[in-house]
């Protein structure tokens, strides 16, 4: 997208912070004031039978504000951050069409900086990844994340270990290009926005995030969780889909299939989830975002309203 472009289109608010920390929350009190829609930027929201464990925001919720990419695929269909991209262009278009206004709201960083920026083309080379992935049935994907570790200390920090398709795709770049995955998305980065944005965040005390995580857990879990995964599996999706491989669904698959013990899911998911929770702070700490501690902070500055109320008149 040219200069010209992307200073044709419109201004939008952006709503970013780790999981559990009150996004959604704020997003629809944003929207309501300001007569905005919701654009969802959540990596699981958009496919269909994700509710418990996605935190989805309720169906009352979405009749009163109305939300963009939330249920828009079947969890068997493939969804990336360039078809996150090209989804959220078009659910921005239509909402400026009408008059409102545009609230991007979600934790999922990729999707953030692929709609804010831009994607960037990456070196590939098939031979390459085969080899690597070879190396991980040989050796073990510890062994590939502790490299990555090694070359990209950044990129190794913020991918799980668990990733492997994340790791492997990192050392290909690595091993084609000479240079670190971190060094070229830093170098795409200074790229002009493709939207004007402003973006604020919240960032809760570490100690007060991690009870609201355990509290969410709790929360799910008690509302059925288990349950929906079972829904899923007789429905004929299997536990190596990629939205079964999240957070608390991976775990609770395993207890399904017999390789984790019952006694031992919810602190696994705790620690998951707290692990994730710090990649995304990671990620949003790269932007310029205005943060504070929790929603009614956020939502009671008269001086940042007016700021938000000037940036949008701007466009």
């Amino acid at each position: 997208m040219s200069s010209s472009q992307a200073n044709s289109n419109p201004p939008i608010v952006v709503v970013v912070g780790p999981t559990a920390s009150g996004k959604s929350g704020v997003a629809i009190e944003l929207a309501r004031r300001l007569g905005g829609e919701v654009v969802s930027a959540d990596s699981l929201q958009v496919y269909r039978y994700f509710n418990v464990g996605t935190g989805k925001v309720s169906a009352e919720e979405c009749g009163e504000i109305r939300h963009h990419l939330i249920d828009i695929i079947e969890p068997d269909e493939s969804f990336d951050a360039a078809c996150f991209q090209r989804a959220a262009d078009r659910s921005i278009k239509d909402i400026i069409s009408r008059g409102k206004k545009v609230i991007v709201a979600g934790g999922t960083g990729l999707y953030i900086r692929a709609l804010l920026h831009g994607l960037f083309d990456l070196p590939s080379d098939p031979r390459v990844r085969e080899e690597l992935n070879e190396r991980r049935e040989q050796e073990g994907l510890d062994v590939l994340h502790r490299e990555l570790l090694e070359v990209d200390p950044v990129a190794g920090a913020r991918i799980a270990p668990r990733d492997g398709i994340r790791i492997v795709r990192a050392l290909e770049v690595y091993q084609i290009s000479g240079r670190t995955f971190t060094d070229l998305a830093a170098e795409h980065g200074h790229r002009e926005r493709r939207y004007p944005s402003l973006i604020v965040g919240l960032m809760p005390e570490r100690a007060t995030l991690y009870q609201t995580i355990e509290k969410r857990i709790d929360m799910m879990l008690r509302a059925g969780w288990s349950t929906e995964l079972h829904v899923l599996r007789k429905r004929g999706y299997p536990p190596t889909l990629k939205p079964m491989q999240s957070i608390g669904y991976r775990e609770l698959n395993q207890v399904l299939d017999g390789t984790m013990d019952a006694a031992d899911v919810r602190q696994r998911i705790g620690k998951s989830t707290r692990t994730y929770a710090k990649r995304q702070l990671t990620w949003f700490r790269k932007e310029d975002v205005q943060w504070f501690e929790n929603p009614e902070q956020l939502l009671d500055d008269k001086k940042l309203h007016e700021r938000i109320e000037e940036f949008l008149k701007s466009g």
